[in-house]
Parts: C-alpha cells; structure tokens; sequence
C-alpha cells in the first residue's frame, strides 16, 4: 500500500505534535498490531462502525485506520490531523483529510459526526478532559467514540517517551475518565494478552540508541507473521491483562 498525494483542507495551522516522526514510517498497513487493533475494533465494535452515516478520526496519523474502514466496511472516514508530515503520508482513497485542531470548535462539526475514533491519541494528551471535551462538541448526542490507548502504567518505556506517550491506561481509569466527561461505556477490553512478555522485553532494554524505534519494529516478514498469529490467541473482551485498552463509549450530553 503505497501513499500518494491527497489534498487536505487547512482549517488550521499545521503544528508540531508530541508524536516522534519515525511511527509513520514503522506503521504499515501489514504490520501485526496494526491488524490486531483492526480486527479488535471490528469485534467489539462492528455494528457501530457498520452503521455509522458520518465518520471521523482525531489525529488520523498516516491513515491507515481511515484505510482499513474504506477496505472493509466501505465508507470514508474524515481524518483530522495537525502532523503535516503525517498528512502527507495519509494512505486512505476515500476519506477527505483536513488540518484542523479541535479545540478551534468548527461549528460545521458541532454534533456532526456520529461515530469518532481516537486511537492512540489520548495517551499524548496531558489535559485529557479538556481533549475530550473539544472531542465532544464534534459528536452527536448517543454518538459513538472509540478510543483505543496503551494499557497499564506498569509498562511505561524509553518507548514510551520516544513516542510522546505522557501515561498508559487501566480499563478502570479509562473508564473514570470517560465517565467524568458525560460518555457512557458501552464495551471496554483489554487486548494483546499475548504480546504481554514482549513489552516486559521492551521495558528492560535500553531504546536510548534508537530512539525508541525498536519497541514498534516487527523486524521482517516471518517475525510478523508470528506475532501476528499469536495476538491473536486471546479470548475478547477480556478485563485481565493486556498490552492495550479498547473502549465503546457512547456520548450523553
């Protein structure tokens, strides 16, 4: 899947994120987390997806998310995102792609859109109620928002910090916290119970020399294949371990 040249609608100023570059080029389409998190959104949140008349991604990344929902469910997906090298990179075909920051509140998005996915997004914010309320005023009432984050503080990294991560979640703080800003949850998993072992690896190693890289490097064909048939070998939804949280949350105000 190669990128190619979208035209992207500048409602805002392009910006630096707290995101390394580097992801862009490690996270392919093909790349075993990439298609777990995919597949983990499509069990736990199939009919939302399915159904959803005006979609969008917050901090949409290279589009790969946005890809995969044109691929398989066959709608687009609104990408906005303040990475212009990330914007640039944007794989998706159908989606329009927009540099925008929510917190400038459009009022053509107020309550527009009834499905919002934020994945790995959260976890970069240090005033995550403040994003999640600019996040709201895009969102429909009983509108759904998928978040999908890094899972328990214990795992924290050199990755990590290479990758802008500011905390990793619970499934009970990421529930509070849903909570506290007016979402219901509807669904909330862990998942990647199997690749738990790699990231005990990945915290003992020093990333210092490569920036962080090779905590999301699958290293060659045959390693992701494997690792792609063992992320799978879990039970879903699941509350006992995990290197990631999933989370359905539907908006109440």
């Amino acid at each position: 899947m190669g990128s190619q040249c979208r035209d992207v609608a500048y409602l805002s100023a392009s910006m630096p994120v707290n995101m390394g570059d580097w992801w862009f080029d490690i996270a392919t389409s093909d790349h075993f987390w990439i298609r777990r998190r995919f597949e983990v959104m499509s069990r736990v949140a199939d009919s939302a997806v399915r159904n959803a008349r005006h979609a969008a991604e917050i901090g949409c990344g290279n589009g790969l998310l946005q890809r995969d929902i044109e691929d398989h469910y066959g709608i687009p997906v609104a990408g906005f995102e303040l990475n212009e090298v990330a914007l640039q990179k944007n794989v998706s075909r159908l989606s329009p792609l927009y540099c925008y920051n929510i917190h400038q509140r459009n009022p053509e998005f107020r309550g527009h859109f009834d499905l919002l996915l934020l994945f790995d997004v959260l976890e970069h914010i240090e005033d995550e109620s403040g994003f999640l309320q600019s996040v709201k005023f895009h969102l429909a009432k009983f509108g759904t928002l998928l978040i999908n984050v890094p899972a328990h503080q214990f795992f924290y990294s050199d990755y990590d910090r290479a990758a802008g991560h500011v905390r990793r979640y619970s499934v009970n703080e990421l529930a509070r916290v849903a909570e506290q800003n007016g979402f219901k949850v509807r669904a909330l998993t862990y998942w990647g119970l199997p690749l738990v072992p790699l990231l005990l690896v990945r915290k003992a190693m020093s990333m210092q020399r490569s920036n962080g890289k090779a905590g999301f490097d699958s290293r060659g064909h045959t390693m992701n294949a494997l690792l792609s048939l063992l992320a799978r070998c879990e039970p879903l939804p699941q509350r006992f371990l995990g290197t990631s949280v999933m989370a359905v949350l539907e908006n109440q105000a």
